[in-house]
């Protein structure tokens, strides 16, 4: 990589990024031997402005940052970090300098996910259909996932485009609920598709 220190004083950004969750976790600056270090270490090091010496995140607290991947910006002057996180990022103790969880977001799905709890959670006051099926418990939710099921396999081999992906749409809905309705969320899938993948 073709670094440009001098506009710094020797020092270029280096945003922190969660490898898998994609979340900002942190920012600090780097110079050459912070860089050099980092990458034979494989330990993400900083240069602290403040001791005026390399610092390695998580000599103290032991939360270390993992390389995963770096890379160079157009302007050469700031770098990307890619890490598997050991522990809270922030020495305030939170998963990110910005006290975010660092949880993957997986958009809409996310936002869907959350309806869907704060529906379970109010269950008994709130007249939706989702809060009705809770009501009903996990046989009825189960049966409406293999009802949904039944109806993707059915559209799969017509040539209808429209009503295949309407009956896909409503089993990942349905399927979202039974995750939750069995104490589980998305994320505990892809974990598992994730760990597949390493194998």
């Amino acid at each position: 990589m073709k670094i440009d220190y001098n506009k710094n004083n020797g020092l270029v950004p280096a945003i922190i990024q969660d490898a898998t969750t994609l979340n900002v976790l942190m920012m600090g600056y780097m110079n050459e031997e912070a860089l050099n270090k980092t990458l034979e270490s494989k330990l993400v090091t900083f240069f602290s402005r403040t001791k005026q010496r390399l610092w390695t995140k998580g000599e103290d607290s032991g939360n270390s940052l993992n390389l995963v991947d770096i890379k160079l910006d157009c302007d050469g002057d700031t770098l990307l970090i890619k890490v598997n996180p050991n522990g809270p990022t922030c020495h305030k103790g939170t998963d990110t300098c910005w006290a975010e969880d660092n949880n993957q977001d997986y958009s809409f799905l996310s936002k869907l996910e959350s309806i869907i709890s704060d529906r379970k959670q109010n269950a008994s006051d709130d007249t939706s259909y989702v809060a009705s099926l809770f009501s009903e418990g996990i046989n009825k939710i189960a049966q409406k996932v293999g009802e949904e099921a039944v109806e993707v396999v059915i559209e799969a081999k017509d040539n209808n485009d429209d009503l295949f992906l309407n009956e896909s749409a409503d089993l990942l809905f349905h399927y979202l609920i039974l995750l939750q309705a069995k104490g589980f969320n998305i994320n505990n899938v892809m974990s598992i598709l994730e760990q597949r993948n390493t194998k």
